[in-house]
């Protein structure tokens, strides 16, 4: 079984918004509370017996849609996160190229 992995920026505290997702947060949150319905399915699904391949087949679009959302996430960090840094220069640019990257590779082992 997978588990969640918490993961917090070496300061011990993430940056201050507004984040890449702000401006979509409702979206992302009715987003959210869909795919949070489809795990709930998932566990009706179970509950009541349903066929193996029925359940497996919820559960493939339950992962697609988290992936989904993490890749659009991942598209608005580096197109507010990152392109803010890289406007600013300095070294704050390899970090946040580093923590894109570090969360790519998260999303590949997946």
């Amino acid at each position: 079984m997978a588990t969640i992995e918490t993961v917090t920026p070496e300061s011990g505290s993430a940056p201050s918004g507004p984040h890449g997702y702000s401006k979509d947060k409702d979206a992302h949150l009715k987003r959210l509370r869909r795919i949070e319905g489809q795990v709930r399915g998932l566990q009706r699904m179970v509950e009541e017996d349903t066929y193996c391949i029925d359940i497996l087949t919820q559960v493939s679009a339950s992962t697609k849609a988290l992936q989904s959302f993490a890749l659009q996430l991942l598209e608005e960090h580096l197109r507010h996160c990152v392109a803010h840094a890289a406007e600013e220069g300095g070294p704050e640019i390899d970090a946040k190229v580093e923590e894109a990257t570090a969360a790519i590779a998260r999303l590949l082992r997946t």
